[in-house]
């Protein structure tokens, strides 16, 4: 008797079925952490653009503020373009009265000392948050995270 090769029709549209299961969840997970990947490079450079701003202003031996629009989701470097954070993450300042220049604008002062205006960026995207702290008395700039 003769044994025939190969794979029936069956077979092969079962592979087939398998194979865009597992195609479709590897792009729905990679597609989620993307936008958290993003978001997390979101924080990073604006803490890095805080940390700019006050080395301006150590280096220049002048005060130098780093500009926030909250309800715009942007902020200033001096001398730079505004940087637009991502759309699905939404933004809150704290600072001082002093260092608010509108209802959604205020500033984070730095000055030649190192030292700063102080106040909080808190950066939020669904449940989870991210606190960017700058200390007043050292201008010290750190990210803190909630899950």
């Amino acid at each position: 008797m003769r044994r025939r090769r190969g794979f029936s029709l069956v077979e092969m549209l079962a592979v087939l079925t398998l194979i865009a299961l597992i195609a479709g969840v590897a792009v729905a997970a990679i597609g989620g952490n993307l936008g958290g990947a993003k978001t997390r490079a979101a924080v990073r450079d604006l803490t890095a653009a805080l940390r700019q701003t006050r080395g301006l202003a150590i280096v220049k031996g002048e005060e130098r503020s780093l500009e926030i629009d909250v309800e715009a989701r942007t902020y200033q470097v001096p001398d730079k373009s505004p940087v637009q954070l991502p759309e699905e993450l939404q933004m809150k300042l704290l600072t001082a009265a002093t260092e608010q220049t509108g209802d959604s604008k205020g500033m984070i002062r730095f000055f030649p000392d190192g030292s700063s205006s102080g106040g909080r960026i808190t950066l939020t995207r669904d449940q989870h948050e991210w606190r960017v702290e700058i200390a007043w008395l050292t201008g010290e700039v750190r990210i803190e995270e909630d899950r």
